[in-house]
């Protein structure tokens, strides 16, 4: 991608009314506009840090069994009766009505939905186990949304649902996503603690949320230094028995501060640690809840009718963008991991015009995107200092620089955003460099 014909609307000011980092740059990255309260516009740059983090928990979720569906944003409000949470679920539920008076609601999330699919196909034992999920657009009308995308109104989730014969079947789901989410956030560069949580809304009998680590979290967490030690994530096969790997993970110590209690921890000063930490993705085991309630059943190998036992699992994509930002970034900007960047590689010349640079430019330019690297060439007529700070600000892992006083040398400037090194190097050994992480 070409800068001079990109659309990137940076700002050199910090929006007042951004109160935290992940707000504060992707305002000033360009990645996104408030539209209204809680809700935005993703652009250019923003979208397709939305698409890697969106094609990663996709490929994840396939590996696990899930199989990809599609559901509406707007649901029918009968099938929320059905199910007894249309009056429960509360304010935070946008209720409409079409133009034939019929009760609809922009979906806060999908049990009733899936359930009614499940439902209207399903009739026997032989088709489970089933997981089904999608990635979509949600809308819970929070009260006082803040911090940008970390607490929107408007947000873009993925949500699957399992189904099984029985509870030994369901908790084999439930440890498939367990394994499923811990190798997601791996995949991001994100450190995820799973932590025994509240199901809440959406009900059950056991619920982890994940949390990964930052500094501004919204809440802390203490947890055994063992999370930040050895790989934890050997090459799991999903046929295999995932119930020891699970439990080996239950096992390390970690509580949100609410349910820490430092009298009767069991891990000792020197191994327990505490930071911030934000949730970014929650798994539900809730039995039979919805499939009672709404006529979800199937016959056993007995012949016996029965309900089926469900779970689901939501992975915040679009609040994702902004957990990674959290997590990582420094005082000139976005420090992206490479399995998310929006681009793997920033060719940046600092004098458009000059022969030298522009033909250097365009061969290296070139040869990226034959290597699939995924280059942005900084062709615009701009100042270099102003180049070099937006191409901090908005996080490539790699920039190739490229000026008249290196091209004297034959050597350009290749600099790793996350660490800050800088080589000097000829194009074709920047491109070596580059080539071997990007």
């Amino acid at each position: 991608m070409r800068l001079s014909q990109y659309f990137l609307p940076v700002l050199k000011e910090t929006p007042k009314e951004a109160q935290i980092a992940s707000h504060r740059l992707m305002l000033r990255a360009g990645m996104i506009q408030q539209s209204s309260a809680g809700i935005y516009s993703w652009l250019p740059l923003g979208k397709r840090v939305l698409d890697k983090i969106s094609n990663i928990v996709r490929e994840e979720q396939e590996r696990s069994g899930a199989l990809e569906i599609l559901m509406p944003t707007i649901q029918p409000a009968e099938i929320w009766q059905e199910s007894g949470r249309y009056d429960d679920y509360g304010a935070e539920m946008l209720r409409v009505t079409d133009r034939h008076d019929r009760a609809m609601l922009f979906g806060p999330t999908n049990e009733e939905q899936v359930t009614d699919i499940f439902r209207s196909h399903v009739r026997s034992y032989k088709s489970l186990p089933l997981n089904l999920y999608h990635i979509q657009w949600k809308f819970r009308d929070e009260v006082r949304p803040r911090f940008g995308i970390m607490r929107g109104r408007e947000f873009l989730m993925k949500d699957a649902y399992s189904f099984d014969l029985d509870a030994d079947g369901a908790r084999k789901a439930y440890n498939k996503m367990f394994v499923s989410y811990l190798k997601t956030f791996a995949r991001m560069g994100l450190t995820a603690i799973p932590m025994e949580a509240d199901t809440g809304p959406i009900g059950g009998d056991m619920s982890h949320e994940f949390i990964i680590l930052a500094e501004t979290g919204e809440s802390g967490v203490y947890f055994h230094k063992d999370w930040l030690q050895a790989d934890l994530l050997a090459d799991i096969d999903y046929a295999s028995d995932l119930q020891p790997f699970v439990d080996k993970f239950i096992s390390i110590y970690a509580r949100a501060d609410e349910k820490h209690d430092p009298d009767n921890c069991p891990v000792s000063d020197l191994d327990l640690m505490t930071m911030r930490g934000i949730e970014i993705g929650h798994i539900f085991y809730f039995g039979a809840k919805y499939s009672a309630a709404m006529g979800a059943n199937v016959s056993g190998p007995d012949g016996k009718i029965v309900p089926v036992h469900m779970g689901s699992y939501g992975i915040g994509v679009s609040r994702l963008v902004g957990g990674i930002i959290e997590a990582s970034h420094d005082d000139k900007g976005i420090i992206w991991p490479d399995s998310v960047a929006p681009f793997g590689v920033a060719v940046v010349n600092l004098k458009p015009g000059d022969k030298i640079c522009d033909k250097t430019c365009e061969t290296l330019y070139s040869d990226l995107i034959e290597t699939s690297a995924d280059p942005l060439l900084d062709d615009r007529d701009e100042r270099p200092g102003a180049k070099l700070a937006a191409m901090d600000l908005i996080g490539i892992p790699w920039q190739i620089v490229v000026g008249p006083r290196g091209m004297q040398n034959s050597v350009v400037e290749v600099k790793r955003r996350k660490t800050g090194e800088t080589f000097e190097v000829s194009p074709s050994e920047a491109l070596k460099l580059v080539s071997n992480v990007a």
